[in-house]
């Protein structure tokens, strides 16, 4: 059976408008520094305690002791961020300690970069698992790295510390 009215057609047609015309969800973004969450952020001194809450009362549950050593932050509290490093562990860190330049973890050992951001290019070096490399500019597949004085193009997917979605200019 159908049922014809003006009424219930124009309420459907309200409700397509009312859904199309929806604002798209922004990105979330911390509370303090109004910046995107989660992001990546390297440490920035050549130790950093982490602790287990936000404040110096805190027990220190490590130290991170690699300079450049890339991060990823998943909140804030105050001058404090609570971050996750590539094997999923994490604590809160002063935010001192934390630089917004980019760095990134090669995730495959002897990975060759290449002289551009293409599978045939040329190989410009090859890197060992666990090296930090500064990131460069980003396109879908392929990041731009610079470590030890090597630069050239690295397959995304085998980087720690850039989101797959992520383009850099």
């Amino acid at each position: 059976m159908r049922i014809h009215s003006p009424i219930l057609a124009a309420l459907c047609a309200m409700l397509c408008l009312s859904v199309l015309a929806a604002p798209v969800a922004a990105k979330d973004v911390g509370p303090v520094t109004n910046l995107p969450m989660p992001r990546y952020v390297s440490l920035k001194a050549a130790e950093g305690n982490v602790r287990r809450g936000p404040s110096l009362s805190h027990r220190i549950d490590w130290v991170y002791t690699r300079r450049d050593m890339p991060l990823q932050v998943t909140a804030e509290h105050g001058h404090w961020r609570r971050v996750e490093d590539r094997d999923g562990l994490g604590g809160w860190i002063h935010y001192s300690l934390l630089s917004g330049t980019r760095t990134v973890l090669i995730e495959q050992d002897m990975l060759t970069i290449r002289t551009r951001p293409e599978a045939e290019a040329p190989v410009a070096a090859a890197l060992e698992v666990g090296v930090i490399a500064r990131l460069g500019k980003c396109d879908p597949e392929w990041c731009r790295v610079t470590a030890a004085g090597y630069k050239g193009w690295a397959p995304k997917a085998r980087l720690w510390g850039v989101a797959m979605d992520e383009l850099r200019d």
